[in-house]
């Protein structure tokens, strides 16, 4: 393989990386805590997109199990993100862990 081959591979690898990052960036996940009373939305790219409180759950008396609940639900979406984001990362690379893609 010459040195022209390879970097036409390489262009082509880029731009199909960025149009995944795009459409990543497009997909939602949610994640939940306290039986679906704490939700959040993020996108693939992991950045918080809403939150949802239910206001049952709301006591001012116990700020602390709502604080958790909150740090649960964006974690489990973080998560959600993270195994979605690995998802088509590896269907990009055929199944290879390119460490630092995601």
């Amino acid at each position: 393989m010459n040195m022209n081959d390879l970097m036409k591979q390489a262009q082509q690898f880029q731009e199909k990386l960025s149009t995944v990052q795009q459409q990543l960036a497009q997909q939602t996940v949610t994640g939940a805590a306290g039986a679906g009373m704490v939700t959040a939305t993020l996108n693939g790219n992991g950045e918080l997109l809403s939150l949802k409180i239910e206001p049952e759950i709301v006591n001012p008396d116990d700020v602390q199990m709502l604080q958790d609940l909150v740090t649960a639900a964006v974690n489990d979406g973080l998560r959600k993100a993270k195994d979605a984001g690995k998802a088509e990362m590896g269907k990009l690379t055929g199944g290879l862990n390119i460490p630092g893609l995601f």
